[in-house]
């Protein structure tokens, strides 16, 4: 426990984990402050049209699936029968997730329970930088500047040493996780009720976001987490930035682009963006191209990766990279 306790103790007294969580407040502070400002409450003439304008929209759902159960019934013209497929399900209104209702029409004002998907995504990536700076720091400070060497002068147990920074740093990211979301989402639900409009927030929707943001905080360690390690093995806060900043343009974008010249099937799939899409949303809906080559007519072409896939990679990626740091922190010669 004193170990642990001087761990928070110095995880608290660097500055620049006080910098960082003053970027994180005033960033929640001018979202919130942004949203607000740009939203009002709408009038009787604003809703009444809102209304009109869904109800011509769902007139035109409907109008388009049974354009498509016509086409199945080879009651249209060839050229326009092949627009549509052979399963007109996916044009049925009531298989969609929800129907277009009136506060999708309303302009410029904030509606909490339509805003909270796109927030809680906003939220949960200022999260994950915020826990991947701070876990990366927090260990390449300590071994750049001979930190650990005297931390280990006290206590000299490599291994414990280390799993108890790992542990501290998790907690600690864990409890400004929770806090930050609970003062972030009670400032939109409380614009929503007094500067817009709350929006429907009944059925799965507490459920779904309680989920997605249980989800998100798993996403904030694993990244902490990934981030300690990699700087561990690189005796440097820069070598996780350097490896991050890497991956993103050599990987993502470079082998992007060659997956797109040369048209591999399921590019995608190589991807740790596409695995941490799957994750947060519990679904990741991808293309593939190549399936559709050479194919006359409606072609689909797409492919979905659930849940499952993305916690298998993530659990895989920082679990690898663990083992890997506390494998050469064990052995290396740390002066």
């Amino acid at each position: 426990m004193n170990l642990v306790r001087a761990e928070l103790e110095r995880l608290a007294a660097r500055r620049f984990n006080q910098l960082m969580l003053a970027l994180l407040v005033v960033a929640f502070a001018m979202t919130a402050m942004t949203t607000m400002i740009g939203s009002h409450r709408p009038s009787s003439t604003e809703i009444a049209s809102a209304q009109q304008a869904a109800a011509e929209e769902r007139q035109a759902l409907e109008a388009n699936y049974q354009r498509c159960l016509t086409a199945a019934r080879s009651g249209l013209p060839p050229e326009e029968a092949e627009s549509f497929p052979e399963d007109c399900s996916v044009f049925d209104p009531a298989q969609r997730d929800r129907l277009p209702v009136a506060t999708d029409h309303l302009q410029g004002v904030f509606n909490f329970a339509n805003q909270a998907r796109p927030l809680l995504y906003l939220l949960i990536v200022f999260l994950v930088l915020f826990g991947f700076l701070v876990g990366a720091s927090y260990i390449g400070a300590d071994l750049s500047t001979g930190g650990v060497v005297n931390l280990l002068i006290w206590r000299p147990r490599r291994l414990a040493v280390l799993g108890a920074k790992l542990g501290t740093l998790l907690g600690a990211l864990t409890v400004v996780s929770v806090l930050g979301s609970a003062v972030y989402g009670g400032a939109f639900w409380l614009i929503g009720q007094t500067a817009g409009m709350p929006g429907p927030t009944d059925g799965g929707f507490w459920p779904w976001l309680g989920l997605t943001w249980a989800r998100g905080v798993a996403l904030v360690l694993f990244a902490a987490t990934a981030g300690f390690a990699i700087a561990t093995l690189g005796r440097r806060t820069a070598a996780a930035l350097g490896a991050a900043m890497a991956y993103a343009v050599v990987w993502e974008l470079g082998l992007r682009v060659v997956v797109e010249v040369v048209g591999m099937p399921r590019g995608e799939d190589w991807m740790l963006s596409t695995y941490l899409d799957a994750w947060l949303t519990g679904e990741a809906r991808l293309a593939d191209a190549t399936v559709c080559r050479n194919v006359s007519g409606y072609c689909d072409g797409s492919y979905q990766l659930g849940w499952e896939s993305g916690l298998a990679v993530l659990l895989a990626l920082t679990g690898g990279l663990t083992l890997a740091a506390f494998a050469a922190f064990r052995r290396r010669d740390l002066i």
